[in-house]
């Protein structure tokens, strides 16, 4: 039996302590029932972490049909590096096949990308998480200042609890810097995705991702045509900023 979590006073007591000693209160809070959600460099950072706790950690990841093929190679990296299994959610297809007949495979330039991310991301990450009772995620403040600055460690996740299931979510890394990132990555020689190293910082599906120039912000290489005010796929539609 999983105790009563006050989520506001240890969010508060929490707010400053380090990645490690926000996973170990995960860990302490949720042992085996934690799930680690793992795509970019933020992530395998903390999944690291994770793993160095907890050999059995568990981890999922979101398959959606357009990934680079060198994220998909990152995966297996990732799988064999560490020697664990990673558990991958793809779309339905009874979702998918009719958005794909009717609008055909770039419907996103023209109507935004909120219709194709649902079918690609949100369903499947709502089935998962509909299974546990808490997750952790790569999240950083700096990631994107219009929707993510007010990040906390840890938060009820008000957009995928349902009345059965209180789902508690924890974002370890929320503090930490993309140069802390990438120091940690660099310094243990851990994996990490080689579109990288062509100018990707933030890197999602092929079709909506893009090199970005020196000085612009990691999030300009994330759906372009859009404004920066609509650039979550609504994996983390609880932000605080974004529910102002």
């Amino acid at each position: 039996m999983i105790p009563s979590i006050d989520v506001t006073a240890l969010a508060a007591a929490y707010a400053d302590k380090s990645p490690q000693d926000v996973l170990k209160l995960a860990f302490d809070l949720f042992g085996d029932d934690l799930w680690i959600s793992f795509s970019g460099a933020e992530d395998v950072v903390l999944l690291d972490m994770a793993w160095k706790l907890n050999k059995n950690v568990k981890v999922f990841t979101l398959d959606t049909g357009r990934l680079h093929s060198e994220t998909y190679r990152f995966i297996e990296q990732v799988r064999e590096h560490y020697g664990i299994a990673i558990e991958i959610m793809t779309p339905d297809p009874a979702l998918l096949q009719p958005l794909v007949n009717e609008k055909g495979l770039f419907s996103f330039y023209r109507d935004g990308h909120g219709e194709c991310c649902g079918i690609r991301k949100i369903e499947p990450l709502r089935r998962k998480l509909a299974t546990v009772r808490a997750w952790a995620t790569g999240q950083r403040r700096d990631q994107s200042p219009g929707t993510r600055s007010q990040v906390s460690v840890l938060e009820l996740d008000t957009a995928f609890s349902t009345p059965e299931n209180a789902l508690y979510k924890f974002n370890p890394l929320a503090q930490m810097t993309s140069e802390e990132v990438w120091g940690y990555i660099r310094m243990l020689e851990i994996p990490y995705n080689s579109l990288h190293e062509r100018g990707f910082i933030s890197i999602g599906c092929e079709p909506c991702t893009r090199a970005v120039l020196p000085n612009q912000h990691e999030r300009e290489g994330r759906w372009w045509w859009e404004e920066a005010t609509h650039k979550e796929c609504g994996l983390h539609a609880g932000n605080l900023i974004a529910k102002s």
